[in-house]
């Protein structure tokens, strides 16, 4: 059985990290057909990015209430759906609300499936199967490019959302008959925690009793909090670039976005079931890694979108070359992801959270070398092989260390936060590429974000080195261990 949970568990994601990539290499000729310009290509990015990053938390806890499977099946279903209304979308506005219903579809995807692997697996086979997930999956995030580009070159950008059909039904066909636990309705006792004092690699309480099922409880007013917080800042920072800061159609939503974040913060320290329990966050590694996180995914989504914008609108080259160069890094990531992720496992994942990201961040500096007369093959291909490299060691430690700090029974949160960290990171990065760029994107601007994006790579690398604790992450493997016997 472990063999088809692992297959469930990528696919399911690789259908929701697929289309979160292949979308950036059409945004050029989807604009052309549909019209819109720079701030069209955000929004089409950052709907998805919106309803993931705020759906996400409360998916985590439907996950570990109603189960993975259930919770899994609605959203393939979900997504299924509105990939299709994607690809007949007749506008852009229609375009983006359809990748808005996308990415609610998504939310419902990654955290139950990397659930699914933290509740079957532990120990080494946890990491390795880690490693594998994250290996296809991210393959799956940096190819995406390359397929999208072939579709949008010699066919249409709309094929780049039909094609999710096939992934979609092959998971629903392994799906079938599969059953497991249902964590969150189990009868648990009470349990009692010593708040003044926590162990290391163990969650503190939000309160000093709290009830292992209490995931039943859906925090319904924490996701309002939490969506209206990011709809109405990436709002503003999308469109402040288009309307001014002195417009009200920007502060106005700026004001309240940055007040229902702050809402939603007070609400989950005293909610008695929060959709984020922030008490995960004193866990060491949780809350460090999920620092590293936001530095980490920022650049990925920030120069991921303008590596691929860059070789077309200012490189000239096709779609279908520009998503060829994504192609060494999945091949890379696919070779060496799963190895790093059992290296981990075994001498603990501090020196390849510290080191990775540095690595990564080198080679966009690398990139940022891009001039007139563009060369390629000098000025891009070393910088994304060593970027490459630098992803593959970064990626399933960080994945292993955060989602190994927290008990089995929140498996589904834990990687629904850590997810919603890294989804909202780039949300934000790529609504601030049009400031990044001052509205320009030449090789002037460009270089200026891949210098940005290297910055972001290096601090995230900075934050793993001092925060991350080998000690707390052996605590917390022998921990999990012991809940699955």
């Amino acid at each position: 059985m472990q063999r088809r949970v692992l297959w469930v568990a990528i696919l399911a994601s690789f259908v929701a990290f697929l289309d979160g990539a292949i979308v950036n290499v059409a945004l050029p000729a989807l604009t052309r057909e549909l019209g819109g310009g720079i701030t069209t290509q955000q929004w089409v990015v950052d709907a998805y990015l919106l309803a993931l990053g705020s759906l996400i938390l409360i998916a985590g806890s439907l996950s570990d209430t109603f189960g993975r499977v259930r919770i899994l099946r609605a959203g393939l279903l979900i997504f299924g759906v509105a990939s299709l209304a994607c690809a007949a979308a007749p506008t852009a506005g229609f375009l983006i609300v359809a990748r808005g219903i996308q990415g609610a579809g998504a939310a419902l995807l990654v955290p139950s499936s990397l659930a699914l692997i933290t509740s079957t697996f532990s120990g080494a086979a946890q990491g390795k199967a880690i490693g594998s997930w994250t290996a296809w999956t991210g393959t799956a995030f940096l190819a995406g490019p390359l397929l999208g580009g072939l579709l949008s070159d010699y066919a249409t950008w709309r094929l780049i959302f039909a094609i999710n059909v096939l992934p979609i039904a092959a998971t629903l066909m392994l799906l079938r008959g599969l059953a497991l636990p249902v964590r969150g309705l189990q009868p648990l006792p009470l349990v009692k925690h010593d708040a003044a004092a926590p162990s290391a690699g163990t969650a503190p309480p939000v309160s000093s009793v709290t009830r292992a099922g209490a995931a039943q409880r859906i925090d319904l007013a924490g996701a309002v909090l939490v969506a209206v917080g990011l709809f109405g800042t990436v709002f503003a920072l999308i469109e402040q670039e288009r309307l001014g800061w002195g417009s009200p159609l920007v502060m106005v939503p700026f004001v309240v976005g940055v007040a229902g974040l702050a809402g939603f913060l007070w609400w989950e320290a005293r909610v008695r079931a929060p959709m984020m329990p922030l008490g995960l966050f004193r866990i060491r590694n949780f809350g460090m890694g999920n620092a590293a996180t936001a530095f980490i995914y920022a650049g990925v989504s920030l120069g991921g979108l303008m590596m691929v914008l860059f070789l077309q609108e200012v490189a000239g080259l096709s779609a279908a070359v520009a998503g060829l160069a994504s192609m060494p890094t999945a091949v890379v990531m696919l070779l060496l992801a799963g190895r790093f992720g059992t290296l981990a496992g075994k001498y603990g994942p501090r020196l390849f959270m510290a080191v990775g990201p540095v690595v990564a961040g080198a080679g966009y500096l690398l990139m940022s070398s891009a001039s007139e007369p563009f060369d390629f093959w000098w000025q891009m291909m070393p910088g994304i092989l060593v970027m490459s490299l630098g992803m593959s060691v970064t990626v399933a430690p960080l994945t292993a260390a955060i989602l190994g700090a927290v008990p089995v029974s929140q498996a589904g949160i834990g990687s629904a936060v850590n997810n919603s960290v890294s989804r909202v990171a780039g949300l934000i990065a790529v609504a601030l590429a049009g400031v990044m760029l001052g509205g320009v994107l030449d090789f002037a601007s460009f270089r200026r974000v891949m210098l940005i994006t290297a910055a972001l790579f290096v601090v995230g690398g900075v934050v793993a080195a001092l925060g991350i604790s080998n000690a707390a992450a052996r605590a917390d493997a022998g921990e999990s261990s012991g809940a699955d016997t």
